[in-house]
């Protein structure tokens, strides 16, 4: 299996899991607090990494500089952009609003390097014949 494969694959994993684990927990509390977080916990996190696994099997692109880029920022996007809107939305812990603030962009701004970079891979892809 391709390794950027296998990295992401495991990843949306983990996020299916904690996105399934949040959303039974809002259905058993009647609380749903958790409901923008669960739904990009599952949108950016699993499916989103789901789909760019399935990408780096399917194609099976040489690993470079431009996919090592693509599938770190995609995991730290993904991950800061989640666990900064928790910190936002829900305020868990009494953090200054600009700690949170800048993890939640930073978060978001790193998923958006790793949407472009993919999009850059689409286009430098070349087939092997």
């Amino acid at each position: 299996m391709n390794n950027n494969s296998k990295v992401l694959l495991r990843f949306a994993g983990i996020f299916g899991v904690i996105g399934a684990v949040l959303g039974a927990h809002m259905a058993g509390s009647g609380s749903y607090a958790f409901r923008p977080v669960h739904a990009h916990i599952l949108v950016v996190g699993w499916l989103t990494l789901f789909g760019w696994a399935v990408f780096y099997k399917v194609f099976q692109t040489k690993e470079t500089i431009l996919t090592k880029i693509h599938v770190w920022t995609a995991i730290i996007g993904s991950t800061g952009l989640t666990i900064g809107m928790w910190l936002y939305m829900v305020k868990p812990f009494d953090l200054p609003e600009g700690v949170t603030l800048v993890i939640y962009i930073g978060g978001g701004v790193a998923l958006l390097l790793s949407f472009i970079m993919f999009f850059l891979l689409t286009l430098f892809y070349k087939e092997e014949k």
